[in-house]
């Protein structure tokens, strides 16, 4: 009887062995709202370019520091890159004026260009994909109201959180620490990403060009709405991780919407070349 030949088969474990065998690369998602757009001329508190503003994206951005990123990413596209890469390299020499840019007071800017120049980082990477949709656009179908009152509480909590920061009851900082909070980004995550599929049988009200509505299959309207935004997370996802075989970081930290952060979390938890770490772990908790 002849003995098989496994030879292949056990150097094809061993690569596999020592390929699992390297560390995880860490991955921490952090949350911002877009400082530009949350910016109100009659609300003072709501502006980073004030001083009392730069005191708070200071506090916040040394707070992330302390994690120590060898790679920051942020949400711009790639294609945006080489404009970010002139505009950071100013800016490490102090020689970029953020006041007199259109979107100088861009979460990108005030936080991601100062907490990479604080670790003397050579570069912030643009790793943006373009998709998702607005919530809105599911109106109509089976069981609506129950993606609707979800939608209602989130308005509400999220609605709070903002009108505290405008009337002064909040700071900048605590209200970006807020958003990091898992009892607020879950309830984005649960209105994208899972109350969806309980709506059957309806149809998009005005679908933007994001959405190809050729492919919809109105009696699953609610997982095809879920599907475009996980499409767009998923292709974010994969420019972080190409990136990231190129610049091979330890540490990378992730600056998006804070919509973004229960998805991004639970698709790079399914990768076991990452290792997921909780921003709050370093914001603390408000």
């Amino acid at each position: 009887m002849k003995t098989p030949i496994l030879f292949p088969l056990a150097l094809a474990l061993s690569a596999t062995s020592f390929a699992q065998s390297a560390p995880p690369t860490e991955v921490m998602i952090v949350g911002s709202d877009h400082l530009s757009q949350i910016y109100r001329k009659d609300s003072p508190n709501t502006d980073v370019l004030t001083s009392p503003g730069q005191r708070d994206a200071a506090r916040f951005v040394a707070a992330l520091a302390k994690y120590r990123p060898d790679m920051v990413v942020v949400e711009r596209l790639p294609e945006e890159q080489p404009r970010l890469d002139s505009l950071y390299a100013l800016y490490r020499q102090d020689k970029l004026d953020l006041t007199t840019l259109p979107d100088g007071r861009s979460e990108v800017f005030q936080l991601a260009f100062r907490l990479g120049r604080q670790l003397q980082l050579p570069r912030i990477y643009c790793v943006n994909a373009p998709g998702g949709t607005s919530q809105g656009i599911l109106h109509t179908g089976q069981n609506i109201a129950l993606y609707q009152n979800a939608g209602k509480e989130l308005s509400k909590v999220a609605g709070e959180k903002k009108a505290a920061l405008q009337n002064g009851q909040l700071s900048l900082h605590d209200y970006l620490v807020a958003l990091n909070q898992p009892a607020l980004y879950n309830l984005v995550y649960r209105l994208r990403y899972i109350t969806p599929a309980r709506v059957t049988n309806g149809r998009f009200t005005n679908p933007d060009a994001m959405v190809d509505t050729a492919f919809v299959n109105p009696k699953y309207i609610g997982a095809e709405l879920i599907s475009v935004f996980k499409n767009r997370d998923y292709k974010i996802y994969s420019n972080v991780v190409v990136q990231a075989m190129q610049a091979r970081p330890k540490r990378i930290l992730a600056l998006f919407g804070a919509a973004h952060i229960g998805s991004l979390n639970s698709i790079f938890a399914e990768d076991p070349e990452y290792r997921v770490v909780t921003s709050n772990r370093y914001l603390g908790r408000k």
